[in-house]
């Protein structure tokens, strides 16, 4: 009888917003998920019991019979515990899951290993249509890099091959058009709360900008008056801002930055 890929034995390494929701959509596949390791014991707990795993705050307790190690952690993180990882377990397989650390970080250490960088943002409290989210995956091997795509296409309509340098351009475009545009967010939702606005009245702006991306370029559907070049309305804003000097800098900044793309 041949073996479902669900049946791989799984071990996550990191428990933060990604892993946990990586781990919990796989669990929810079909997947064995065995081990959960955290430094933090609460974390490794909480995703350990979400996904009926066992639990560890040890390195040293990691478990030596996974065959597949997903392993999430921050930059620094990962540098620092890979050598300890990896040893004892060479020839299992290894995949990280970031956009911004290149395939060949595990070369010299493990001999199978892979990236699986899902572009979304996560976070623990949400959980996410993993259908919709493009994944984006490269191995040092055909064997392997077809196991890990046979996984992705389980949890993803979106999955594509690409290379540590067309991943780092993803993640840095990533950073662009979420981290930054949610950093807007916020500061608009520090100046309306000066003068008891809510930040809901927003909402409808953002959801009908980000519905008319699906449909034009986004060069297409910038409006505003930077994009008119109404000098009236930005040097009234600019005035407006007199008392947030940082605002007001990124306001010119922003605004010469949309004017200087039409």
């Amino acid at each position: 009888m041949k073996r479902s890929i669900q049946d791989t034995q799984i071990v996550f390494i990191g428990s933060g917003n990604l892993a946990t929701n990586l781990a919990k959509v796989l669990y929810r596949r079909g997947f064995r998920i065995m081990q959960v390791y955290s430094r933090t014991e609460i974390h490794a707990r909480q995703l350990a019991d979400a996904v009926e795993a066992e639990w560890t705050d040890s390195l040293d307790s990691v478990s030596l019979s996974g065959e597949i190690y997903f392993v999430s952690l921050t930059d620094t993180a990962f540098v620092q515990l890979v050598p300890k990882l990896v040893k004892g377990r060479e020839d299992k397989l290894f995949i990280h899951t970031a956009g911004s650390i290149p395939l060949d970080v595990w070369k010299g250490q493990a001999n199978r290993y892979g990236v699986v960088y899902p572009m979304q943002t996560f976070s623990k409290q949400v959980e996410v249509d993993f259908s919709q989210i493009p994944i984006f995956i490269e191995a040092n091997n055909t064997e392997d890099h077809d196991l890990m795509k046979g996984i992705a296409q389980i949890l993803s309509q979106k999955v594509y091959d690409a290379t540590s340098e067309q991943r780092k351009i993803l993640h840095l475009a990533a950073v662009f058009t979420c981290n930054f545009s949610n950093h807007m967010y916020a500061l608009a939702a520090e100046l309306l709360n000066k003068y008891d606005l809510p930040f809901d009245v927003m909402l409808p702006l953002i959801d009908e900008t980000a519905r008319k991306v699906h449909q034009l370029a986004p060069s297409l559907t910038q409006t505003g008056p930077a994009a008119r070049n109404d000098e009236e309305v930005m040097n009234a804003h600019i005035q407006m801002l007199q008392k947030e000097p940082s605002l007001q800098e990124l306001y010119k900044l922003i605004s010469r930055s949309i004017h200087n793309l039409k």
